[in-house]
C-alpha cells in the first residue's frame, strides 16, 4: 500500500468518471475522502452517489460544495472542472496542495506509460497503439481521457505490461511528476478557447507532456511541429516532410529507407490517419516490436464511430458522420479528405474562435453549408461570399436541408468544427442523432 494518503483528509472535485475513480483509489489507500460537485444531488446519477457512499466517501453537492471550508490535506481536481470555476476557486484560494486525477493515478502506477496527446487524432492513435500492442503480445489497455480513468486502471494493473493513456491539456494542467516512458505529440491547432485565455496558454498546457521526461525516455513527435527543446530521445513522423524518421513514399510508410506499411492494405484513410499510423509504428518500434508483426493489427483497425464514419448512400449521395470534429483543425482534415462535392453541416457551441480559417477549404470543397447552434450566424458571416449558407433550427432541420441541397454524386458531411454542449449531451449523442436522422431519410 502507498501509505502517503492513509488517514489523510482529501477533497476530490467533480463526481464524474475521473472524480469517482480518484475517490475510490484514495479510499483503497485508507484516506478520508469527500467528493464535492457544484451540481445539486438530484442532478448527479443515483448510482454514482450510492457507489461513493457505499465505499465510505462523503458527497457534498450544490452550493454547499462551493462554500465548503473544511480543512483538507490534498485536493484532487477532475479534468472537467475548470480552475476558474467557483468550486475550484474555493480551494485554490487556500494554501492546500492541488493535483489532478491523472497525477494521482500516476503516483500509484508501477508500469511504463505511453502518453498520447494532440489536438486531433489522439483517440484513434491511442486505440491503434492498444490494438497493435495487444496483438503483438504486450498486454495493454487504452485508458485515461478515453475508457477508464488512469486512477481506475492502476487498481488492477497486474494484468498489463504497459498502459496506453490518452491525455488532454486539461489533465496535463495539474501534473507534478507524470513521466511517460513514451510521449506522443500528434499535432497542435487552436481549440478550447472557452477555457484558455489564448492559444499560447492552451499550447503551454499541452507541452507539459514532456516536462518531467529525461534523456532515458522517448518522444514521438510530428516533424512539422515547432517544439521547444525537450530532453527525451526523439523519433519523428510526417506525411509531408521527407526528413522525418517515418515518412511517406509512393503510398507506403517508410522508416528511414525501409518500407514498413502499404496504405492500400489499411482501412484508415486521409493524411491525418496516415500520421496516426506512423506514430503508432514509432511507438511499437521503441517497444521492440518488429514492423512485420505490427502490420496486420494496424491494417485490421477500423475507425471508431463519429470519425468520418460512412452512414449510408441515399439517391446517390453519401452521408458521413464526423461528429468527433469538435474543432476547426478536425473539420478541415475531414473536408480535405473528401473527393466529391460537399454539402457541409457545421456549427454548435461558441468556443471563442471564428471559422475564418476554413474559408479556403470551404471555397474549394463545399457548394452548400447548413449551419446550426450558437455559432450558426457567425459562421455564415465568416463564409459570406464563398458558399451558399443556410441556418437550420435543429439537427433534423439541417439533415432535411442537406438532403434537399445535395445532388447525386455529392457527399453530405456532418463535421461541426466545434463542441456540442449547446444542443447535445456530447459529440457521441450528436453523432448518434445524425445517424438516426440519415437512416430515416426516404430511399
Amino acid at each position: 500500500m502507498n501509505s502517503r494518503y492513509q488517514n489523510k483528509n482529501v477533497a476530490v472535485l467533480g463526481a464524474g468518471l475521473s472524480g469517482t475513480a480518484a475517490a475510490l483509489l484514495l479510499r483503497s489507500q485508507e484516506a478520508d475522502v469527500s467528493v464535492l460537485d457544484s451540481a445539486t444531488e438530484n442532478k448527479l446519477p443515483e448510482s454514482t452517489i450510492k457507489n461513493l457512499r457505499d465505499h465510505g466517501v462523503r458527497v457534498i453537492s450544490g452550493p454547499d460544495a462551493e462554500r465548503n471550508r473544511d480543512s483538507y490535506d490534498l485536493v484532487v481536481l477532475s479534468p472537467g472542472i475548470e480552475p476558474a470555476s467557483p468550486l475550484a476557486q474555493n480551494f485554490s484560494s487556500r494554501n492546500v496542495d492541488i493535483i489532478g486525477e491523472l497525477e494521482l493515478g500516476w503516483q500509484f502506477c508501477a508500469l511504463p506509460v505511453i502518453a498520447i496527446t494532440g489536438t486531433n487524432g489522439k483517440t484513434t492513435t491511442t486505440e491503434l497503439v492498444a490494438q497493435m500492442l495487444n496483438a503483438c503480445g504486450q498486454r495493454t489497455v487504452a485508458c485515461g481521457n478515453i475508457g477508464k480513468p488512469l486512477s481506475a486502471v492502476v487498481r488492477d494493473q497486474s494484468k498489463f505490461d504497459v498502459l496506453t493513456v490518452e491525455v488532454s491539456s486539461f489533465q496535463l494542467e495539474t501534473i507534478k511528476s507524470f513521466r511517460p516512458q513514451i510521449s506522443v505529440w500528434l499535432n497542435f491547432a487552436p481549440d478550447h478557447l472557452d477555457r484558455y485565455t489564448s492559444v499560447a496558454e492552451y499550447r503551454t498546457a499541452k507541452l507539459r507532456l514532456f516536462e518531467y521526461q529525461t534523456e532515458k525516455e522517448f518522444a514521438v513527435v510530428n516533424a512539422s511541429e515547432q517544439l521547444p527543446p525537450i530532453k527525451p530521445q526523439r523519433l519523428t513522423f510526417s506525411a509531408y516532410d521527407d526528413r522525418a524518421d517515418f515518412r511517406l513514399s509512393y503510398g507506403t510508410i517508410c522508416f528511414e529507407t525501409t518500407p514498413v506499411l502499404r496504405l492500400a492494405d489499411a482501412k484508415l484513410r486521409g493524411s491525418h490517419n496516415i500520421e496516426n499510423l506512423m506514430a503508432t509504428l514509432a511507438v511499437g518500434h521503441i517497444r521492440g516490436v518488429g514492423f512485420e508483426q505490427m502490420a496486420a493489427p494496424l491494417c485490421a483497425y477500423e475507425p471508431a464511430p463519429h470519425r468520418c464514419e460512412f452512414v449510408r448512400t441515399v439517391a446517390g449521395v453519401d452521408y458521413i458522420n464526423d461528429s468527433k470534429a469538435t474543432n476547426l483543425d478536425a473539420a478541415e482534415k475531414a473536408l480535405q479528405a473528401q473527393t466529391k462535392s460537399v454539402v457541409l453541416i457545421a456549427g454548435g457551441k461558441d468556443k471563442g474562435f471564428d471559422f475564418q480559417p476554413l474559408r479556403h477549404v470551404v471555397k474549394e470543397k463545399v457548394h452548400a453549408a447548413i449551419l446550426l447552434g450558437e455559432m450558426a450566424n457567425r459562421i455564415a458571416e465568416d463564409w459570406d461570399g464563398i458558399t451558399r449558407c443556410e441556418i437550420a433550427r435543429s439537427l433534423a432541420d439541417a439533415v432535411e436541408r442537406a438532403h434537399a441541397a445535395a445532388k447525386p454524386g455529392d457527399v453530405v458531411l456532418f463535421s461541426p468544427g466545434t463542441s456540442s454542449f449547446d444542443m447535445f449531451k456530447s459529440y457521441a449523442d450528436r453523432g448518434d442523432q445524425f445517424r438516426r436522422l440519415v437512416h430515416a431519410l426516404p430511399k
